[in-house]
């Protein structure tokens, strides 16, 4: 990271960093607005909206804006309703999609703090952006809560600061090309000093660690893949929802997007379901390839392709986290950094026990980690539409986590033992190649 004058190329005096963090910060903010206002202008341009006040779409904005964000909101009409299911009337599921905007805009942000910025200077810079946005996110708060809509303050003020500040810090980063060089630390130096043991061990952790983030990508996008074969397979009853409310086009557009909010947390129920664990679409209802028993649902679109009945193959799908632990597996064999063997192999001379100990070690380590950023993802994911029995919406963090800790860890030994044999098998496809071409 360097100093530049400003953004704008002046040669004058530079402009002071906690304003410029203020500044980027407050255009952030208002085009995460301006996101979030254009499709309820739209409906409200073809009469969509029984009352059609001004400031009661400017509410209905700012608790959407706030919702993206990440802040629970408190329905109080729905209060007596849910508390009959065991809920609490609090409206929780966060639209992950739309909560994309926001963090995407804290990345650009954050890179362009960096380059104006000396490296013991970003946090005055990053200090001014925070402090704006939790601003912008109290005042929404304030302005925005009503008798039915319930917002507390604290939340307003302090949760949509995570997307944003996460966004910020990866952009920052990014720019800095590695951690230690964004905090100002000798990363190689301080190494340097370090033993050899501790290095070694270093270096093994750290690759079981991107061993679990490779089995739970690989595990999304399978599962996204799932997602999409399922809803090719039910668009037929899909499109009849779409008929049956009859939003007209612009009301139908508004909820295309809406939908495409929450898709990323349709990608995580589907490694719930892949798994084992299942979601639930309700309270006491539960959808997953072992079992599927779900009430009435609310006539949204996407909802119609909830697999139902029974479902004859649907066994098959809990090898989805098994294949993404063999793709992890395999990975950190490539990688070359299980220093736990080595050290495991000079201890003891018989190559039968270390091999298997070393590879179990790697299983129960690479699982658990997939696990619980399985159950993070699944935390974050799940959530309250606030209504009835739709207070419980989506997967349970722990039993999520668990299911695709184990069959990430089955897959790991697989893919970590059949690792080898792939590598020879590669090597002698590229020798016949390199043989054929001469």
């Amino acid at each position: 990271m360097k100093l530049r004058a400003d953004q704008t190329g002046n040669r004058g005096l530079p402009m002071p960093l906690w304003l410029q963090g203020a500044l980027e910060t407050a255009q952030a903010a208002i085009i995460s607005a301006l996101v979030v206002v254009a499709p309820i202008v739209a409906v409200w341009a073809t009469a969509g909206f029984q009352n059609g006040q001004f400031e009661v779409l400017a509410r209905l904005a700012g608790q959407s804006w706030l919702l993206v964000h990440g802040v629970p909101l408190g329905l109080a009409g729905a209060g007596p309703e849910a508390a009959t299911h065991g809920g609490s009337g609090t409206l929780s599921l966060i639209p992950l999609g739309l909560t994309l905007i926001p963090f995407l805009l804290a990345w650009r942000a954050g890179r362009r703090l960096a380059r104006a910025s000396y490296t013991d200077q970003l946090w005055q810079a990053l200090l001014g952006s925070w402090l704006v946005y939790a601003a912008f996110g109290a005042a929404t708060g304030f302005v925005c809560r009503t008798a039915d809509v319930i917002i507390n303050l604290w939340y307003a003020l302090l949760i949509p600061l995570i997307p944003y500040a996460v966004g910020m810090v990866i952009g920052a980063r990014r720019e800095a090309g590695s951690w230690s060089r964004l905090i100002g630390v000798d990363a190689v130096d301080w190494i340097s000093r370090t033993s050899q043991h501790s290095r070694w061990a270093g270096s093994y952790f750290a690759s079981v660690a991107k061993a679990g983030f490779v089995a739970v990508m690989s595990a999304l996008t399978l599962a996204a893949a799932l997602l999409a074969i399922d809803l090719f397979i039910h668009w037929n009853l899909v499109v009849s929802v779409y008929e049956a409310l009859d939003a007209g086009p612009v009301g139908g557009a508004a909820l295309t997007v809406a939908q495409l909010g929450f898709l990323p947390n349709l990608v995580v129920f589907a490694l719930a379901w892949t798994s084992g664990a299942g979601f639930a679409m309700g309270a006491g209802s539960q959808v997953g390839p072992l079992a599927t028993a779900v009430g009435p649902l609310p006539s949204i679109p996407v909802l119609a392709a909830i697999p139902s009945g029974p479902l004859d193959y649907a066994l098959v799908a809990l090898v989805v986290p098994v294949l993404a632990g063999v793709m992890a597996g395999w990975w950190f064999l490539r990688e070359g950094e299980n220093h736990f063997d080595e050290w495991l192999a000079i201890k003891i001379h018989a190559r039968w026990f270390t091999a298997s100990a070393s590879t179990l070690v790697l299983a129960v380590l690479a699982g658990l980690g997939a696990g619980v950023l399985t159950a993070g993802l699944a935390w974050i994911a799940r959530g309250s539409a606030g209504l009835g029995r739709l207070t419980a919406i989506g997967p349970d963090p722990l039993w999520t986590g668990l299911w695709v800790a184990a069959e990430v860890g089955i897959g790991v030994v697989i893919g970590y033992a059949a690792g080898p044999w792939l590598e020879r098998e590669k090597g002698s496809t590229a020798e016949r190649d390199a043989e054929l071409v001469h």
